[in-house]
């Protein structure tokens, strides 16, 4: 398990975000050496966790529950041959393009080892939104996103410094309960029922993965 490429994007006029100003982060691409990873402030406030990056729309981006976000490089090859087109590490977005982690089955409050200095921890997947859709220029992908309900995972820091590709990921902790990315994501977006199962998780969830649902039904209808 490691981190394949750190990943930044400044922020960059565009024409397929609706954030303060018409401006995007979104388009991340690898960075060479160290990459400081840090707490951003809270939610609504903060911006991004990762030196270099940029985000634009603090009210469903950024802050401390959403420091930094990683998506797996087997995902993203699994959309490539969806999409027959080739999809280059940062291309979801990604602060972090991993290797050899189920991000997907990831437990929320999990806590990873990245290298030597730093520790994130699991809150949740990422909820697609307009911004996004608009990056990829795919129909109907925030539909189609969801259907497949590989999420990435957003991260919080919990001891900052620095990360580099090729740094090796350890799982140091697992919470006592079964609730991953996938089955929260489901609970928030298409299978409400569930909502009562994942409260034994609600520590981290109402300031992760719930928090930024419920922000994006608001805003996007489901």
């Amino acid at each position: 398990m490691k981190v394949l490429t750190v990943n930044a994007g400044p922020a960059r006029a565009v024409g397929y975000t609706d954030a303060p100003g018409g401006r995007s982060g979104i388009d991340k691409r690898p960075v060479d050496g160290p990459v400081r990873v840090f707490v951003p402030g809270v939610a609504g406030a903060g911006g991004s966790g990762v030196e270099g990056d940029a985000v634009c729309d603090a009210r469903f981006h950024g802050g401390a529950d959403r420091a930094v976000y990683a998506f797996a490089r087997e995902d993203l090859d699994d959309w490539e041959r969806e999409l027959q087109r080739p999809l280059s590490n940062g291309s979801f977005g990604e602060n972090l393009t991993t290797a050899g982690l189920d991000l997907t089955n990831a437990l929320v409050g999990e806590r990873w080892r990245v290298g030597p200095d730093v520790v994130l921890e699991v809150t949740g997947g990422r909820i697609p939104c307009r911004t996004f859709a608009g990056f990829l220029g795919e129909k109907g992908w925030v539909r189609r996103f969801t259907r497949a309900g590989a999420t990435g995972a957003l991260l919080r820091v919990i001891e900052p410094g620095a990360l580099r590709a090729g740094d090796p990921v350890e799982i140091v902790h697992r919470p006592d309960h079964d609730i991953t990315n996938a089955l929260l994501f489901r609970a928030v977006t298409t299978d409400r029922k569930l909502l009562p199962r994942t409260l034994v998780a609600a520590e981290w969830m109402e300031s992760g993965l719930l928090g930024v649902a419920r922000d994006h039904t608001a805003k996007y209808g489901g």
